[in-house]
């Protein structure tokens, strides 16, 4: 419990001097209409944090968004007047001292400049929160909300603790001690927002905090790519990245030709290469939680069954994301030698991503939640697409009663949406029956995509104006 007291005295000695400085803001009172939005990570990548902004804007709210500004968020959030974005500076820990003594410091550093940062800031009658991370985020903005009078939503993506134990193992003193800090403050917030069904059964279960399920949903620009669109994005990407570049020149020189398109001169019109590669899609954080080398090998089995004859295509399997195992596995990536297949890890701009997958013939998923809870993100964008997908299979022991749970098929049902996997040689034989005689409309894969488009799935928006604002508009 150091780092929770740590934490608690710096708010108390940081209390005089906030009051002082942030008095006359305070007496105004809340705005009724304002919510402060918070996110101790990059705004960037913190897609669900951008969609509650957007919502909540559209629906008459003004909002403050505080976190990371480390990449570009979307553009409709840049545009919104109604959104303000402020920038939050990431601390780095001391080089000095222990590793816990480093890590204190820094909790009770960011706790400073975060209670700094919200107390001049115009109070909102809510505060949204996203956890994890939570440390100290969460003790802090309840701290501003019971002075102001804000009610704090926290918005539970995962345990911030069980994604700390993947580094130190469940049983480490941080581990548990972060276990204690998100368990204590968490019951006190005043509303609790949570993206699976077993998340909030286990939240009731085993920490009697009471929430809402939110599932994920695709925001309204996650859909499939109109081809022209698409050649626009191959021949942008195609000036980058090698693979998206044609593979021979056309008969016309003043033809436009991709990897995979081509524009005719004359008439504009873009037609798909009869011998065009497969397109496969996965993104990444580059963290623990998920394990690249399962689809490295099985696209060397993959490489293997194409050398040995079988009908299958040559492939471009892109991987985008940043993280701190990004350096990790573009090593391994340069030391294999394909001949069919090419891999290339680009970091997208916010508008290309779903352009990407609106594109893409097969998406990958190898998240493996550290808690059991939660889901990918990425699945729910690629089936906005209607992009079928391949998913690592997951599953982990709780602690509590609920034992052995998977949130995973709440969202891809297998063999209807996509295939879920529990290993590198069940990935390849699923990629080999998927991409068999290749681009065939008879096929596994296409039928998984008219069942994505006769799903009719709910947008963000709808599922939000059904779930949150409820809650926002009668609390």
């Amino acid at each position: 419990m150091a780092a929770s007291c740590l934490v608690l005295l710096a708010l108390c000695l940081l209390l005089p001097l906030l009051l002082l400085g942030g008095w006359k803001r305070w007496r105004r009172g809340r705005a009724a209409r304002h919510v402060v939005a918070v996110v101790l990570g990059d705004v960037g990548r913190s897609p669900r944090m951008q969609y509650h902004a957007l919502s909540l804007a559209m629906h008459g709210f003004s909002v403050t968004l505080l976190g990371f500004c480390n990449s570009k968020p979307h553009d409709e959030l840049l545009q919104n007047n109604r959104i303000q974005i402020v920038g939050l500076t990431e601390l780095q820990s001391l080089a000095v001292g222990p590793r816990v003594f480093q890590y204190g410091v820094k909790v009770v550093l960011q706790a400073m400049y975060l209670l700094w940062k919200l107390m001049w800031r115009e109070p909102g009658a809510y505060i949204f929160l996203q956890n994890p991370p939570g440390l100290p985020s969460i003790a802090v903005c309840w701290f501003v909300g019971c002075l102001c009078g804000s009610k704090l939503v926290i918005d539970w993506h995962n345990y911030g603790y069980s994604i700390m134990g993947l580094v130190h193992g469940p049983n480490h003193p941080l581990v548990l001690l972060a276990k204690w800090y998100e368990k204590f403050f968490g019951r006190l917030s005043h509303l609790n927002l949570c993206v699976t069904n077993a998340m909030r059964e286990d939240l009731a279960d085993n920490w009697h905090i009471r929430a809402v399920t939110v599932y994920d949903k695709p925001a309204s620009f996650f859909k499939e790519t109109p081809l022209d669109l698409q050649h626009r994005l191959f021949m942008k990407l195609g000036s980058m990245h090698s693979p998206f570049r044609a593979r021979s020149e056309p008969e016309d020189p003043v033809t436009e030709r991709s990897a995979f398109t081509e524009r005719d001169a004359g008439s504009g019109l873009v037609t798909r290469l009869r011998e065009r590669p497969a397109l496969l899609v996965s993104s990444t954080s580059w963290t623990e939680d998920e394990d690249f080398s399962i689809l490295l090998a099985a696209l060397e089995k993959f490489e293997q069954l194409t050398l040995d004859g079988h009908n299958l295509p040559s492939l471009v399997c892109v991987i985008t994301g940043k993280g701190p195992l990004r350096e990790y596995y573009s090593r391994l990536i340069h030391q294999k030698h394909f001949q069919h297949i090419q891999v290339c890890t680009p970091w997208l701009e916010a508008e290309d991503y779903p352009l990407l997958l609106g594109s893409a013939d097969l998406g990958v998923c190898l998240h493996t939640s550290s808690s059991g809870l939660d889901l990918p993100m990425k699945v729910v964008d690629m089936f906005g697409c209607c992009l079928p997908v391949c998913a690592v299979n997951f599953k982990w022991q709780l602690s509590g009663s609920l034992g052995s749970l998977c949130s995973l098929h709440e969202l891809v049902k297998h063999e209807e949406n996509g295939l879920v996997f529990e290993d590198s040689e069940e990935l390849a034989a699923q990629l080999q029956m998927l991409f068999s005689n290749f681009p065939d409309p008879a096929g596994k894969l296409n039928q998984f995509r008219k069942n994505l488009r006769e799903s009719q799935q709910l947008r963000w928006d709808e599922s939000w104006v059904q779930t949150v604002l409820p809650l926002v508009m009668d609390t």
